[in-house]
């Protein structure tokens, strides 16, 4: 029988010790981390961002990856998407009494694999066990370096700039809901670390604007908070907006709609037109879906039709993270 994770392991004593250097210090463990001590010293300089999130995703496993890798993900865009270069990353655990151990080994052994990817240092950590029925939770925070240069905020956005999206939309938030309705295809969540093509774009010498990672809420919510704070309309192109096909025949079964449906690898980028060319020639997989122009956030479609693309109210959509 598979071990448990107990209540007695968050008491503090020898078994949350034993939790600590079994599973966490053993994937986990660094310079930093090792020490033990209650917070971590950092050498630190220049202008910095930096971020928290929270992740409570439902079921913890699934196709493409687990809540491990999100949380690390997570916070990694945030930090990319300012510009900056994420280093150093901390993570709290909240276990829930009942969770299996090999689940737990399973999800720190993936934290570790993803750290690696992004090239960030996990240096400091906290694991709580509360009563519950076998699940977990995640925070992670994050620092990031700005480069001397980088400026990407919402008011840099001008009237002819391009909108370019990394990747195809809505496959994170598909695989959860396949995976929860137990529908059987064949898609996997697109959850990836985006510091390295943020990087790339960067180096290329594309001017980027302003980047957002397009999460809850989808591409539709994103580009009306950009809208907004800029004052600047978005008009997109339907066509150019990819979509697999897999994840288009999803949302037509279920009446999903792919403007709302969130994401964990994929980022916008508003752009000069004049950098595109170069922009799409270093990411393969990036589209040009649109253009800022006007005051509202339009679509048009193959036909000649448009309609405007308001923002997420409510729910809308079952929450994926």
């Amino acid at each position: 029988m598979s071990e448990i994770i107990k209540l007695a392991q968050g008491s503090g004593g020898f078994e949350t010790s034993r939790l600590i250097s079994e599973i966490f210090s053993e994937k986990l463990g660094n310079e930093y981390l090792n020490r033990g001590e209650d917070a971590a010293v950092l050498d630190v300089s220049g202008k910095i961002a930096y971020s928290t999130d929270s992740f409570v995703v439902e079921p913890i496993i699934f196709p493409g990856g687990d809540i491990g890798k999100l949380s690390v993900c997570g916070t990694v865009n945030d930090l990319a998407m300012m510009g900056a270069r994420p280093m150093y990353l901390t993570i709290g655990f909240i276990l829930e009494e009942g969770l299996c151990v090999d689940t737990l080994r399973e999800i720190v052994s993936s934290i570790a694999e993803c750290a690696k990817e992004a090239q960030v240092k996990i240096v400091a950590a906290d694991t709580k066990v509360v009563p519950g029925n076998g699940g977990m939770y995640i925070n992670t925070s994050g620092i990031g370096i700005i480069p001397d240069g980088r400026d990407c905020r919402t008011e840099n956005i001008k009237d002819g700039d391009k909108i370019l999206i990394s990747r195809s939309i809505g496959d994170h938030h598909a695989a959860i809901m396949s995976a929860r309705m137990g529908i059987e295809n064949d898609i996997k969540s697109d959850v990836n670390p985006v510091n390295h093509q943020v990087e790339a774009l960067f180096e290329a010498g594309v001017n980027i604007r302003v980047m957002r990672d397009v999460t809850r809420g989808g591409l539709g919510t994103v580009l009306n908070e950009l809208s907004e704070k800029s004052s600047v309309g978005m008009v997109l192109c339907e066509e150019d907006i990819p979509v697999a096909p897999t994840t288009a025949s999803l949302c037509k079964i279920l009446g999903l709609d792919i403007f709302y449906m969130g994401n964990e690898g994929t980022f916008i980028a508003i752009i000069p037109s004049e950098d595109a060319d170069v922009a799409l020639g270093t990411l393969p997989n990036a589209r040009i879906i649109g253009e800022c122009s006007g005051g509202k956030v339009i679509v048009k479609n193959s036909f000649g039709g448009e309609r405007v693309l308001p923002v997420l109210y409510g729910e809308g959509l079952p929450r994926i993270c």
